[in-house]
């Protein structure tokens, strides 16, 4: 698990030591878990079991468990029990509307701030992400997926719009490994390509409707899944 989580952080370190301090580590690997499927959707977690797992004090989890619990990744459920949410079909339906209404627009946003470096580093991504598809590596997937979605939002320069979609991820992480796990990876959608070329070309409305589509793809498959 050690190596799992710390592979997909990067932690923020503290401006005058260097050193990252406890509670980010805490809340950075336990939100990986979450984000990239490791924590099942209905799956409770308890302090005890996180210290062990994170290596850490009770303190840090106690507020990593507050700040995603506040973030809507983490759900209290009373006498101190806290889950991981499962989503009905309205709260899919919800959390996609405004996917759809923000991604795009970030990508619009982006299109014309991504140089041949920041396209360069896409394509390196999204090669990653088809040679994950191959071996069947669903956690592979799910990295580059998410990374390669991330730089194209960050490149927006809107950061609260880029943070908004971070955190609508942060809920459909669970989700995502669950359609993963039951269709495999060599059945995911992908509108990548298409980003791509309308990247290159520096095509904003075309890459905004790619991106409106590659969203709208994953939404009907979390719905399906989620409905079996």
């Amino acid at each position: 698990m050690e190596t799992l989580v710390t592979s997909r952080t990067q932690p923020k370190r503290d401006v005058d030591t260097g050193k990252i301090p406890t509670h980010q580590q805490a809340y950075e690997r336990l939100r990986a878990l979450i984000l990239f499927g490791d924590l099942a959707p209905g799956q409770a977690v308890t302090i005890q079991g996180l210290t062990e797992a994170l290596n850490v004090g009770m303190t840090p989890v106690r507020e990593a468990l507050r700040r995603l619990i506040a973030e809507g990744a983490l759900t209290h459920q009373g006498n101190r029990r806290v889950t991981v949410p499962v989503l009905s079909r309205a709260c899919i339906e919800e959390l996609g509307f405004i996917r759809k209404a923000l991604e795009p627009e970030l990508t619009r946003r982006a299109v014309a701030r991504i140089d041949a470096t920041g396209l360069a580093r896409l394509r390196a991504c999204d090669d990653a992400l088809n040679r994950a598809i191959d071996r069947g590596d669903v956690g592979g997937y799910l990295t580059q997926n998410y990374t390669f979605h991330r730089f194209i939002y960050e490149s927006a320069e809107a950061p609260i719009m880029a943070t908004t979609v971070d955190q609508l991820w942060l809920q459909f992480g669970p989700s995502l490994r669950v359609v993963c796990g039951r269709f495999g990876t060599s059945n995911l959608p992908d509108k990548h390509a298409d980003l791509l070329r309308a990247i290159a070309a520096g095509d904003a409305e075309a890459a905004a409707t790619a991106m409106t589509g590659d969203v709208d793809q994953g939404i009907r498959q979390i719905t399906a899944a989620l409905e079996k």
